[in-house]
């Protein structure tokens, strides 16, 4: 079978950054499913026309797209269910919904005023007046305004992670003993701050940073070049 899945990427192909695609990618690590990681980028919404979607990600198998890293994750479950499961039956797909939401109402704007301004850098020059015109508007305010307290906003971030942290003593994974999708939606948004080459603003010995090194440690070969090559 045939498995692409499209990425969103700076000018360098090679650096992957989206939180929604870094999920799927976890979650297709996960599952032991070979595919093709595609590189895309914000002004290449011709290449996804074919899709009905102008975003990624978008996973194309055997001809038949899907757009929407939720619904992907949902495809990815009911296609393969001899596979290691992302949520853990109906009651952890219940649960899965709120740490995605959580993640991605609470946790991805704590993130974005620390990163919106290394994503500008890593962008070629199409993409950089994409991103700045379309950025600006959503924030009302100039990339630099949105990013200027960085002390304050690592504190809020820091702060942010509270129930993360709390989960995280008692238990090796958000999803118990092993990982699970809620894992992969977490992670998605460190591994979009390291894709654009933020630095770290965790403690080492933060639960946080410690269940990151364990994640970390699953990638595989693909996505470990991505993040760590």
């Amino acid at each position: 079978m045939s498995r692409v899945l499209y990425e969103l990427a700076a000018a360098d192909p090679d650096r992957r950054f989206s939180p929604f695609c870094w999920r799927i990618r976890l979650a297709l690590e996960h599952k032991g499913l070979a595919f093709e990681g595609r590189p895309w980028r914000f002004t290449e919404q011709d290449a996804l026309a074919f899709s009905g979607s102008d975003k990624v990600p978008v996973l194309v198998e055997d001809g038949r797209a899907i757009a929407d890293s939720s619904l992907i994750a949902a495809h990815l479950e009911a296609a393969y269910p001899d596979r290691p499961t992302l949520f853990g039956g109906a009651a952890g797909l219940a649960l899965t919904r709120f740490h995605a939401a959580w993640t991605d109402q609470v946790l991805h704007p704590a993130l974005a005023p620390l990163l919106l301004l290394d994503i500008h850098r890593h962008l070629g020059e199409a993409d950089q007046a994409y991103f700045r015109h379309s950025r600006e508007a959503r924030f009302g305010k100039p990339l630099e305004a949105v990013c200027a307290d960085r002390d304050g906003q690592i504190a809020i971030l820091r702060k942010t992670l509270a129930p993360v942290r709390a989960v995280l003593r008692a238990q090796p994974f958000l999803g118990g003993d092993a990982p699970l999708y809620a894992d992969h939606a977490v992670m998605g948004a460190f591994l979009w701050a390291h894709g654009v080459g933020a630095p770290d603003v965790l403690e080492p010995d933060d639960p946080v940073a410690v269940w990151r090194r364990r994640m970390l440690d699953r990638l595989g070969e693909g996505s470990r070049a991505l993040t760590l090559g």
